[in-house]
């Protein structure tokens, strides 16, 4: 687990040249097909090297959720553990994690009424109103989302106007979530400022790659608009917003940046009210090869001399 930007594709493909592991993909962006430069989706030669499960299984026009990860999790970590391999699950969805581990409560179903009425104020004040709204009601969800995040934002009002409780009240953590043993490692930057020119760096990169290309063929081939789920990822949404004629290049790469580190602000906020990860130092010339020494503690292997 770790915020954007922290490394934990490369371990994990280091880790899995070493030692008998599948990697499941724990991002609610890699889903999608089509969606390969912003999401910095790993390239066919890391992925001949360490193929990983839960990338392009989805349509960008349709809608992944929580629970249809969990499922498919499942149901794969199953299967690698039946070939006598183990589970390696990566990524920065922490929602996505707490599901797996912990579970989800049966939360009140959608209320498509509610949830236009929601819409139609969204509309009129804004989402950010909203998000404001969502802070009074429920801190502890709107602290983890992004002002504009529309898919969320209007669940977690739903799910307390309905039932008069918060959403962060009612996703209660449950032990014995899963069969297995498992080792938590969190990638945690000791200096936030490197992680921030991480970002910036890929960001630039990204745009030199065709990220701007790569949304105009989204567009030109799937039935979205700008409140899809897959084009409010970030970087996606200030393309779309440069293509519309919204901002400029220069507000897009700005936009983009300070998005990705509002992101990975909130993939720490998690993080740091994690119980039961070991915290590594992402920038630490180490990293790697202390990893690879706690799996091989944890798979009960012998160390290598």
């Amino acid at each position: 687990m770790g915020p954007t930007a922290s490394g934990k594709t490369a371990l994990a493909v280091d880790l899995a040249e070493h030692l008998p592991l599948e990697i499941i993909s724990v991002d609610s962006a890699l889903v999608y097909r089509g969606m390969d430069i912003g999401t910095a989706k790993p390239d066919a030669e890391t992925l001949a090297l360490a193929p990983h499960h839960l990338l392009d299984i989805r349509d960008p026009a349709e809608a992944y959720s929580a629970a249809a990860f969990c499922d498919a999790a499942r149901r794969l970590m199953a299967e690698i553990a039946a070939r006598g391999r183990v589970p390696l699950l990566v990524g920065g969805t922490m929602l996505y994690f707490r599901a797996l581990l912990h579970g989800l409560d049966d939360l009140p179903k959608a209320d498509p009424v509610l949830r236009k009425g929601i819409e139609a104020e969204a509309a009129e004040r804004g989402w950010p109103a909203l998000h404001a709204e969502l802070a009074r009601v429920d801190p502890l969800t709107a602290t983890r989302l992004a002002p504009n995040d529309s898919q969320r934002i209007g669940r977690a009002l739903e799910i307390f106007r309905l039932s008069g409780l918060p959403m962060s009240a009612q996703l209660q953590q449950k032990s014995g979530g899963l069969p297995y043993r498992v080792l938590q490692l969190a990638l945690l930057p000791a200096d936030r400022a490197v992680l921030h020119q991480r970002i910036a760096a890929r960001f630039d990169a990204m745009l030199a790659a065709g990220l701007i290309d790569e949304v105009k063929a989204l567009r030109q081939h799937h039935a979205l608009n700008a409140a899809s789920p897959s084009m409010r990822a970030v970087g996606y949404r200030q393309a779309w917003a440069y293509l519309e004629g919204e901002i400029d290049l220069p507000q897009l790469r700005e936009q983009g940046i300070a998005a990705t580190r509002q992101l990975a602000k909130r993939q720490l906020t998690w993080l740091r009210s994690w119980l039961g990860a070991v915290e590594l130092d992402c920038l630490s010339e180490d990293l790697h090869a202390e990893a690879l020494r706690l799996v091989r503690h944890h798979l009960g292997l012998a160390e290598r001399a």
